[in-house]
């Protein structure tokens, strides 16, 4: 680039500017990334003022870094200033390796051209993730070379960062982006992100001090490489150092929020949102002997139940397996206002949204946009998936039926031929299917012992108070003899009597009638006929 340092950053921060007007997708990630780690502290308002600055920083320094690849080292040298690289030089004499904990701040392309001469004396190497496009991935490996980095791909092990770090060289890891399945679940800003241990398992295994980098703007053309004190890693496992390392690099964003590269989907949901299976587990903030649930920001779950009571009933199971998923799991219910009051007796629920008869699909849509991280929809309506589609929620699960799969991110496939010709499947099952696809720990149908577990098991998650009342002892049954449409869907009121009657002979138990409003007379009629029979 021909353009001196100072045109090329201001020429790009303008060009930052025009994106953030004409790039309607990043913005909207930029602002949901700001709202998730600084909604409970700033006004909207002043997050807008910061998304804007964002872009603007990271145009600026996207034309400095195409700049700064053409200038010498001398050159580079002199538009930075280096804090605290009294903690390196204390590092490198207690004859130990480093493990650089790197971030996409500022123009973070400044750190290869000036390893050597940020840290003489040593073997400098990075671990990096295979680009794509090849021949890209080809002419970055051979930048890196010609500074006197050594690279490592993430996919080809890391026995050679081990062992360059174990002579006392450094490494560095960029830990600032979404790890995917194999990452470990801890809070950045409060909310669970997928984080690889990379980092920490390579600190723990070679003794190496662990270090934290980053680049801030301090002005036009002019940069501040900032080290951080070492991280305690003496005590600390994978888990505890990671969770640890996520804690720096917040303090590290914190510094110069504009800096750091929010266009990134770093709290990524995935298909499998919901947690209890991850392939690392979660690792929360530690509190004295415990870890501190409340530290967590909610990831708030929109449930589109089934606008009949039966259905709600068979759904329920799923529900409490999907509040299960994960330790931070909001569950808010969207329902037809006749099964409010069912919803909000269901352990588990922490909200529900009633739907009037008459409001529309526009106003539903609008009642629930903009409050959650992802959405599971229950019944098989082309319309309760157009709820979730037009309120916009980042993430949406439902059965690709009736042509409606285009609505979802996630979709559950058809059942298979085998799957139609089996047994009939009760519906609990399939609500239950549903909740395993997204990552729930749910037993197949077959193993009814396991199945059994499962609602066990969500319930003890829950705090003592929300449990219902069991003390008497007797089993208690319940009963739901109503039906949307009539006696035409029902058994008569003196078969269900009898049908109660026989089980109270044979079980000694309580029977509990439950419906809507409208049930009330034939839940009167069975109660009169029980009570002649008596039961």
């Amino acid at each position: 680039m021909l353009l001196p340092l100072g045109v090329a950053f201001r020429l790009g921060g303008a060009l930052g500017g025009l994106a953030y007007w004409l790039s309607g997708s990043y913005r909207r990630r930029v602002r949901r990334n700001m709202a998730i780690a600084f909604g409970d502290e700033q006004s909207s308002k002043e997050r807008e003022r910061l998304v804007r600055a964002h872009f603007g920083q990271l145009g600026a320094n996207l034309f400095a870094s195409i700049k700064v690849a053409s200038m010498s080292e001398e050159a580079i040298w002199a538009c930075v200033t280096v804090e605290n690289l009294e903690a390196f030089q204390a590092a490198q004499s207690a004859g130990k390796g480093v493990v650089w904990i790197a971030s996409h701040m500022g123009n973070w392309e400044l750190l290869a051209p000036l390893s050597a001469r940020l840290f003489p004396g040593c073997e400098n190497g990075t671990i990096y993730r295979r680009i794509g496009n090849r021949h890209i991935d080809a002419d970055v490996r051979a930048a890196r070379a010609r500074f006197g980095l050594h690279t490592f791909e993430r996919k080809e092990g890391f026995l050679g960062a081990i062992a360059l770090v174990r002579k006392g060289g450094t490494v560095a890891v960029l830990m600032d982006q979404h790890a995917g399945d194999i990452g470990l679940w801890c809070p950045l800003f409060g909310r669970l992100a997928s984080t690889s241990p990379l980092a920490a398992t390579l600190a723990l295994r070679t003794g190496a001090v662990v270090l934290g980098i980053s680049v801030i703007t301090e002005r036009s053309g002019h940069w501040r490489i900032a080290i951080t004190d070492p991280l305690p890693t003496k005590g600390e496992d994978v888990a505890s150092l990671t969770g640890a390392i996520n804690g720096l690099l917040e303090q590290q964003i914190r510094r110069s929020p504009a800096d750091w590269f929010w266009v990134h989907n770093r709290w990524k949901t995935p298909a499998k949102f919901l947690i209890a299976e991850s392939k690392r587990g979660v690792a929360l903030p530690r509190t004295g002997e415990g870890m501190e649930l409340s530290a967590l920001k909610p990831f708030r779950i929109l449930i589109r139940a089934s606008n009949w009571l039966g259905d709600a009933v068979m759904g329920t199971p799923a529900v409490l397996a999907i509040k299960a998923g994960r330790p931070d799991a909001h569950i808010t219910i969207l329902t037809r206002a006749k099964l409010a009051d069912y919803w909000k007796r269901v352990p588990g629920v922490d909200a529900v949204i009633p739907i009037e008869a008459e409001e529309s699909l526009w106003a539903v849509s609008q009642k629930i946009r903009g409050q959650f991280e992802a959405a599971i929809v229950m019944p098989n309506s082309i319309r309760t998936g157009l709820e979730v589609w037009l309120a916009r929620i980042p993430c949406r699960v439902g059965d690709a039926v009736n042509r409606r799969g285009m609505l979802f991110h996630y979709t559950l496939p058809p059942p298979r031929k085998k799957e139609i010709c089996s047994p009939a499947r009760h519906q609990v099952h399939h609500y239950l299917n549903l909740a395993r696809r997204i990552g729930a720990d749910v037993p197949r149908p077959e193993d009814a012992a396991a199945l059994a577990e499962v609602e066990a098991a969500a319930f003890d998650l829950l705090p003592p108070r929300t449990v219902p009342n069991v003390s008497s002892g007797k089993i208690k049954i319940g009963l739901c003899p109503g039906a949307e449409y009539g006696p035409a869907k029902r058994w008569l009121p003196e078969r269900f009597a009898e049908t109660a009657a026989a089980v109270a002979k044979a079980i000694d138990c309580e029977w509990v009638l439950f419906g809507v409003a409208g049930d009330a007379p034939v839940g009167a009629a069975i109660e009169e006929s029980l009570s002649a029979l008596g039961v």
